[in-house]
């Protein structure tokens, strides 16, 4: 069996799952975000009554939150309210999202029925991992730091995936020794086990990519885009604002030496992110923090923790695009109005892309500061 049918398998109570078989799957992990949260309690209290508790602390951004607040865990099932649930992954456990109505009977039972999914891994379309499950292994992958290997887990649904994982290793030990003392036990995915497709990748050829407006997938070279005129760039969201995202940020200004040529807006995920832009030192700076050079370069000061412009929003949200301007930036979805304006233009990029871009006023390959 693959790591994600084991973990059903063993969540279900049962010996083994198969894709396309129902199940009766035991919870571990439940995150209801903000704007759920009302809808939720509505139907369980219509439902099971008023008994639900709930930790009222704000942490910011619930993916990256989960993760620092040690709710991650390997081989455990975790299940939120919003698509990029699937971040966890990372974890080496199985995490997706929900609406209201499956988060409130999952509150009152623990339980979900959940159909198992097939699996892939590769390179594919918009479309071409609906509702199937994609792991990623290689050497490049075991390279990656957590962080790194929940930006890639969380744009597993931007392909319609069910779920993406990453097997538990050392990397994945390490994180977890100060943020949690529940017991986990790690899955791994058989050496026989089988897959829908495989796809193999020699990162050595890869480029900085960017994905052109309208759909995550319309990617293109950033190089090939240099003649692509800017208004905004915008660091941030679960996918793109996370402490390591700032630091490739503050890499490529500090390399760079000048300021920016548009306006640059800053949103760490959560509240330890926006800690670590004042107090941690970007390496070879001198032991400037990431906020003393994005204030040398010109950028906005960072903005408190939320998804703010990400997700659009009333008009007076931070970042949001409230014109049909063009905006880099480090989020997740390009799809019209995202952002805010129906005619705005997104072009989805890594932070130091982003950075690079904002230094030049147009879609720029960060490689020319590196």
């Amino acid at each position: 069996m693959t790591a994600t049918e084991k973990i059903l398998a063993r969540a279900a109570e049962k010996c083994e799952v198969r894709p396309g078989e129902n199940a009766w799957t035991n919870v571990d992990v439940l995150m209801i975000n903000d704007i759920s949260c009302p809808g939720i309690t509505g139907i369980f209290k219509k439902q099971f009554g008023n008994t639900a508790k709930a930790n009222p602390d704000y942490k910011g951004v619930c993916h990256v939150a989960l993760a620092q607040e040690g709710h991650c865990r390997p081989g455990e099932v975790l299940f939120g309210t919003d698509s990029y649930t699937t971040s966890a992954g990372a974890f080496g456990q199985f995490a997706t999202g929900v609406g209201n109505t499956d988060a409130a009977f999952i509150l009152g039972t623990g339980k979900i029925l959940l159909k198992a999914s097939k699996k892939i891994i590769g390179e594919i379309s918009m479309s071409g991992a609906t509702y199937k499950t994609m792991e990623f292994v290689g050497e490049t992958i075991e390279s990656l730091s957590m962080e790194e290997r929940m930006t890639l887990c969380n744009m597993v649904v931007e392909a319609g995936g069910k779920n993406g994982t990453v097997a538990a290793d050392r990397t994945t030990y390490k994180y977890l020794e100060d943020k949690t003392t529940a017991p986990y036990e790690p899955v791994f995915s058989d050496e026989n086990a089988r897959f829908l497709a495989q796809y193999r990748f020699d990162v050595s050829k890869m480029e900085p990519l960017v994905a052109k407006p309208h759909s995550p997938d319309n990617r293109a070279l950033a190089r090939e885009c240099n003649k692509v005129k800017i208004d905004r760039v915008y660091i941030g969201s679960c996918t793109g604002g996370k402490t390591e995202d700032f630091l490739a940020a503050a890499k490529v200004f500090l390399a760079g030496g000048k300021t920016v040529k548009v306006p640059t807006f800053l949103v760490p995920a959560t509240q330890k992110v926006w800690m670590d832009l004042y107090t941690l030192e970007v390496p070879g700076s001198g032991g400037k923090t990431c906020s003393k050079i994005f204030e040398e370069a010109g950028c906005d000061p960072p903005a408190s923790p939320s998804c703010a412009a990400c997700m659009g929003g009333p008009r007076d949200t931070y970042g949001r695009l409230n014109e049909p301007q063009v905006c880099v930036s480090t989020t997740n979805r390009n799809f019209p109005g995202r952002m805010g304006h129906i005619e705005g233009q997104i072009y989805l990029t890594s932070p130091y892309t982003a950075a690079a871009s904002a230094l030049i006023g147009f879609v720029t390959d960060p490689r020319k500061f590196l």
